[in-house]
């Protein structure tokens, strides 16, 4: 038995070419030498597969990461120094960095240089956003002849017609403009419509689904009014691009990744119905009605009316539904309001994958660990009802995975004993909702989670509203990857935080190693009984710890104290105080608030922003030391007056703080940084990539990629400029 147990699981290829004999009596001693014939059939086959990716190797599509260059040379390709990362299993973005497509297209963007579509298709292969060129020069109003007419220069413009005026300003602008003799690559005041100018403009905000979710009905607000997010609060619906669009969508939305317009998303103006170009199964978004069960009906587009909501002062006639694009908001006729749920699917844009999402995930799949399945069909429809099965099972390990995009409001409580691990996981393609209601008058409604020694604990693909988790007792390990635990616990219409000051995360008497991984999450509270226990092991990456604001604690006690916290940061922004035991390390991330750490000999601090008066381990290459100590050796080589310092350290010290396009949860630009930010921020990571938590989609090498190939390929006479429309 043992033999054939050892068989199954070790390749026995080298094995079964020994003679019987000889394997006879290897089985008969209990198989030392198919073991060892295991071993080296191992390594066989490792030689054999590195044999066969050398001739994989020849091609571009298939080659290893490092062969690319290479290849590059053999047609004269030079890559371009923007600092790209020297590590290439980062991240799978760098494949991008790594200009494969750009090495694959290099000798046809050679032929087509110095036409104008070629440069979309390079920016799509230098930077992997979707681009859209367009020549501004002829968007330039200009008198023509009535002999030789020009139909693609821009025209006056039409009062009549609603939607081109709604395009004036956008990448799809029809109107001619007056000449504006800047030049569109000015860097202090560029300016946009001249003869020589070609505008390039990026999308840089993917686009994410949420498929078959309920809508929210504002009650406050009144009955027949919902939103398209489920946490209430506005949000604007994106286009699903489409590859090959229609020949009449000249304009070119259909195929990009653009905010739907109230214009365009109506089919007609005259009839007043949704576009079947928008609307649909499948399609950009799309609303059913709920039977109270497993069925659904979906609205008709000639019963959805595209209108403005920004007031819910529309009152939509009789059998017909509202619906604002711009607003992501339904109204229904107060007199037919739905009698069970509205389900909606739409797509929304955010900057990467990160927090709950419909995004792919990796997690380790074993067969052996008890599985419970939460579906609405099936004997266990609740997450609480998959936690008693749980708790009356009692395994040692166990998943309770959550497959369909629902709203679980009800209260649940989980207790793990010694040595017992339990996740609570998404599948692949949804994005559950846990919603904490106030249930409880008495007490608080958190969702406690206490723990034994040994126990460990992991949240993977959740969304949590409502309340937040309240964390007891001792783990070996508590794990929360891909969730968002809305900051301040649920948000107004505007993305205005409800509960300012309301933690995410509490840690009461609590020991474990907890691990933050692409999250995005609000404020962390620790409090600790006991002074002489260990500090608590929290290690983030790559995620949101929001506070709402650099003045509230995100990281530290609730009465404002040092946290018993032993942190480690990386590449993560965090918005507010942190006030900490130690600060183990911190590398490539933005501290917006006000640091305290209660042990300074402790850690260290390297390529991160921290705020002036911050009290913190050693610091390396942190900001705004570097611009401080530029200043300190200006004085030195006597090349500003000593007077004069203070005052322009202060200033120095306002021009590299963090600036931020929003910092409200809930908008598509979160926690990105501003085109205005300082250099010092947006190259000062340790590798030349932003700091933050977008670091890793290294965003200053390809827009520095971009630029240096539209020198090469830009035609003659022209100068062409680089616009994010997103």
């Amino acid at each position: 038995m043992i033999a054939d147990n050892r068989s199954s699981n070790i390749s026995n290829r080298l094995y079964d070419l020994l003679p019987a004999v000889y394997r006879q009596r290897d089985l008969e001693v209990g198989g030392p030498l198919l073991g060892l014939l295991g071993v080296i059939a191992e390594q066989v086959d490792v030689v054999e597969s590195d044999i066969a990716q050398l001739y994989e190797n020849w091609f571009i599509e298939t080659c290893d990461d490092w062969a690319v260059p290479y290849i590059g040379d053999l047609i004269g390709y030079r890559p371009p120094d923007a600092g790209v990362p020297s590590d290439p299993t980062v991240l799978p973005i760098n494949k991008t960095l790594s200009a494969r497509r750009e090495v694959a297209n290099a000798v046809r963007f050679r032929r087509q240089k110095g036409s104008i579509r070629l440069l979309e298709q390079l920016a799509e292969a230098v930077t992997g956003w979707p681009s859209r060129v367009v020549e501004l020069g002829r968007q330039v109003g200009v008198t023509q002849s009535i002999d030789h007419l020009h139909t693609r220069r821009g025209g006056t413009a039409d009062l009549r017609s609603a939607d081109a005026l709604d395009r004036v300003g956008t990448p799809f602008d029809t109107v001619a403009h007056a000449l504006d003799v800047r030049s569109v690559e000015s860097d202090r005041s560029p300016g946009a419509y001249n003869i020589q100018n070609i505008a390039l403009y990026l999308w840089r905000l993917p686009v994410y689904s949420a498929t078959c979710t309920p809508a929210y009905c504002l009650e406050e607000v009144g009955d027949h009014c919902y939103t398209f997010s489920i946490l209430g609060n506005d949000t604007p619906l994106y286009n699903l691009p489409i590859a090959n669009p229609a020949p009449e969508d000249a304009i070119g939305e259909l195929s990009l990744p653009v905010p739907i317009r109230r214009k365009a998303f109506a089919d007609d103006v005259e009839q007043r119905q949704a576009s079947d170009k928008y609307y649909g199964e499948g399609r950009s978004l799309a609303i059913w009605r709920s039977d109270g069960g497993e069925g659904r009906t979906l609205i008709p587009a000639n019963e959805i009316i595209p209108a403005d909501l920004s007031e819910w002062r529309y009152r939509p006639p009789h059998g017909h539904v509202a619906v604002d694009p711009e607003l992501g908001r339904i109204a229904f006729p107060p007199s037919e309001l739905p009698e069970n749920d509205i389900l909606v699917s739409y797509h929304y844009a955010f900057g990467m994958d990160i927090g709950g999402g419909e995004y792919q995930r990796s997690h380790v799949v074993n067969a052996a660990i008890s599985t419970y399945r939460v579906n609405g069909s099936t004997d266990i429809p609740t997450v609480r009802a998959a936690c008693e099965r749980w708790a009356s099972d009692n395994p040692t390990s166990a998943v309770i995975e959550l497959t369909e995009n629902r709203v679980y409001n009800e209260p649940f409580q989980i207790e793990l004993r010694e040595g017992q691990s339990l996740e609570i996981r998404a599948v692949n393609g949804v994005r559950p909702v846990i919603d904490l209601l106030d249930w409880r008058a008495s007490r608080p409604d958190a969702l406690t989670i206490t723990g034994a020694v040994g126990s460990r604990m992991t949240l993977d693909g959740i969304l949590v509203t409502g309340r937040g988790i309240d964390i007891r007792g001792t783990f070996d390990a508590f794990i929360i990857r891909h969730c968002t635990l809305v900051p301040d616990w649920s948000l107004h219409q505007d993305a205005r935080p409800h509960r300012p000051a309301e933690p995410s995360l509490s840690f009461t008497d609590a020991s474990a190693r907890v691990r933050i991984d692409r999250c995005i999450i609000g404020a962390i509270h620790a409090t600790q009984e006991d002074i002489l226990a260990d500090p608590l092991d929290l290690r983030i990456s790559q995620s949101i710890v929001d506070a709402t604001s650099n003045d509230l604690v995100a990281i530290g006690a609730p009465d404002d104290g040092a946290a018993s916290i032993a942190l480690t940061v990386m590449r993560s922004t965090i918005l507010g105080r942190v006030h900490t035991h130690t600060v183990e390390l911190a590398e490539n991330s933005i501290l917006a608030g006000h640091v305290r750490v209660a042990r300074r000999q402790h850690g260290c601090m390297r390529y991160c922003y921290v705020p002036p008066g911050s009290r913190t381990p050693s610091r390396y290459c942190c900001q705004p030391d570097l611009v401080g100590q530029a200043l300190d050796e200006a004085v030195k080589l006597e090349q500003l007056p000593r007077s004069e310092l203070r005052a322009l350290r202060h200033v120095e010290w306002l021009r590299v703080e963090p600036q931020f396009i929003t910092k409200r949860y809930g908008e598509p630009a979160y926690c990105r940084l501003a085109l205005g930010c300082a250099d010092e921020i947006t190259h000062g990571a340790e590798d030349r990539s932003e700091l933050g938590v977008f670091h890793d989609l290294y965003e200053p090498q390809r827009i520095a990629n971009l630029r240096n190939r539209l020198a090469e390929y830009v035609p003659a006479g022209t100068d062409a400029g680089i616009i994010f429309a997103s």
